[in-house]
């Protein structure tokens, strides 16, 4: 496996958010997927990084992000680094990659001054939550997009 930092409006980037925005519909069922506004300035080194996984077939399997956040209404903190985009496609999932691209991207916030990593997921995504959980993330306020909604879980860890 490769993983290398890829612009976020990159056509195998797209082709895993399409991918990923289906498995949202598919999960929680409310036919518009992830509606997070996204723009891929937000993932530009040192605000922030997109990091796509390739197989030996040079194909794009698992991608990853986080973008920098600071104190703002929607309930994020001063130094926060927000993880996003997270998905392994369906045929490399337990091969570890979620878990390479998440070491990856912490390191790289802690690098560029982030002192907490933060995630919103969702309760339809169990696997999600675990991984998070096992890599030391801890349940936090919530904030983002998705605070007010009920299915939402927002998870925190320190990198400092």
């Amino acid at each position: 496996m490769r993983i290398q930092p890829t612009s976020y409006d990159h056509p195998d980037a797209v082709k895993l958010q399409d991918e990923v925005q289906a498995e949202y519909v598919v999960r929680y069922g409310d036919g518009e997927g992830d509606a997070t506004p996204l723009d891929p300035g937000m993932f530009v080194p040192p605000r922030g990084l997109y990091l796509l996984a390739y197989d030996d077939g040079d194909r794009p399997v698992a991608s990853g992000a986080w973008r920098r956040q600071d104190e703002n209404e929607e309930g994020y903190a001063d130094g926060d680094a927000e993880l996003k985009r997270m998905y392994v496609i369906p045929e490399a999932r337990g091969l570890g990659l979620a878990r390479r691209l998440l070491a990856l991207l912490e390191e790289d916030a802690r690098a560029a001054g982030r002192t907490r990593m933060v995630l919103e997921t969702g309760t339809a995504q169990p696997e999600a939550i675990a991984l998070y959980v096992s890599s030391g993330y801890e349940p936090c306020a919530k904030f983002g997009h998705y605070r007010h909604y009920e299915n939402s879980r927002c998870f925190a860890k320190p990198l400092v």
